[in-house]
């Protein structure tokens, strides 16, 4: 607790002994036994509060991720695969016919 030993832990309760009076000392550490529980409590909540707000945003990232993968796959399978470029035999043999047609109608 606070990097306090069983030794500095026993001096400081004999000081607030001598100092505030065995009257007032059970009243003392009861309210700050509540101090310290409502710090725990606030704390907690915050931790909590803090860890659903970065799983929150993490799931928001993944599900965004997620979308552009799942929508950039289908628009590649839904895309005209590109010709490869011709070669100048492949372009040659391509004009035969256009040019027999041409001077069938001449």
């Amino acid at each position: 607790m606070f990097g306090i030993g069983s030794t500095e832990l026993l001096v400081i309760m004999v000081v607030a002994l001598i100092v505030l009076g065995p009257k007032n000392l059970p009243n003392i550490a009861r309210t700050l036994g509540k101090a310290m529980g409502e710090f725990r409590r606030v704390s907690t909540d915050f931790q909590r509060t803090l860890n659903t707000e970065i799983d929150l945003e993490d799931h928001e990232r993944r599900k965004k991720e997620a979308e552009k993968e799942f929508f950039d796959d289908k628009t590649k399978a839904e895309a005209p695969k590109a010709e490869a470029p011709r070669t100048e035999a492949q372009t040659a043999e391509a004009a035969k016919p256009a040019a027999e047609a041409a001077g069938k109608n001449a």
